[in-house]
């Protein structure tokens, strides 16, 4: 399979989607629009996986791209708006590393990537191995952002943007198994992450997280 059949440039679109809205993600200024392109993200894995399923045959990558769209493209993202919104959060994204060195390193890691998996997986399908350097490249922006950006949504957002490189080799790779397991234990470690930070922010700003803090305001203290 190559250059000029259906599949693999629908499946190189669609990974170059992800792939470039790992930048955007680096680029973004506000949070509230890095939350958007990562509901993006989760809605193109959902179609990636879903053109997988259909290539090769594969109805359990269906449950993927359910999942994937679900919970990535819809519940998620809204637990992070929610969060933003709530807890009145810095809306302005705090970078270790500026917008411009962000991208520059970007570009680079993706030149590491592509310099990394295409010759390890000579002889394999080009769909495979393109798809695969797609995918490195996403984890790789992902572990970017984990590291350069300061607020803890931006690093969950970070950690998103890895898994869901992971999640696209894995439906990439004919006959890969256990990619329905790993989608859902992804799942769940997200959602784990997101309600860990819901926890860490309230902390942080009201010094507690013990109810009965509470309840020497209400009269109800013994």
């Amino acid at each position: 399979m190559s250059f000029g059949q259906l599949p693999y440039d629908v499946s190189h679109l669609l990974g170059g989607g992800m792939l470039l809205l790992s930048f955007v993600l680096l680029y973004q200024r506000r949070v509230g629009a890095v939350i958007n392109a990562l509901a993006m993200q989760g809605g193109i894995l959902a179609l990636a996986a879903a053109w997988q399923a259909l290539v090769q045959g594969a109805p359990q990558l269906y449950l993927t791209a359910l999942i994937a769209l679900g919970a990535k493209a819809v519940l998620i993202p809204l637990a992070l708006r929610t969060l933003l919104r709530r807890l009145d959060l810095h809306r302005t994204v705090e970078t270790a590393l500026g917008i411009g060195p962000s991208l520059v390193a970007g570009v680079a890691l993706v030149a590491l990537a592509i310099l990394v998996v295409l010759p390890i997986t000579a002889g394999n399908r080009a769909i495979a191995r393109e798809d695969l350097a797609l995918a490195l490249s996403v984890v790789l922006l992902g572990m970017l952002m984990m590291i350069t950006r300061r607020n803890a949504i931006l690093q969950v957002a970070g950690l998103m943007t890895l898994e869901n490189g992971l999640i696209l080799a894995a439906v990439g790779v004919a006959g890969m198994p256990l990619v329905v397991e790993l989608s859902t234990a992804a799942l769940v470690m997200m959602l784990l992450v997101v309600g860990g930070v819901f926890v860490f922010q309230i902390r942080e700003r009201f010094d507690t997280v013990d109810t009965g803090f509470l309840e020497r305001h209400r009269g109800e203290a013994d």
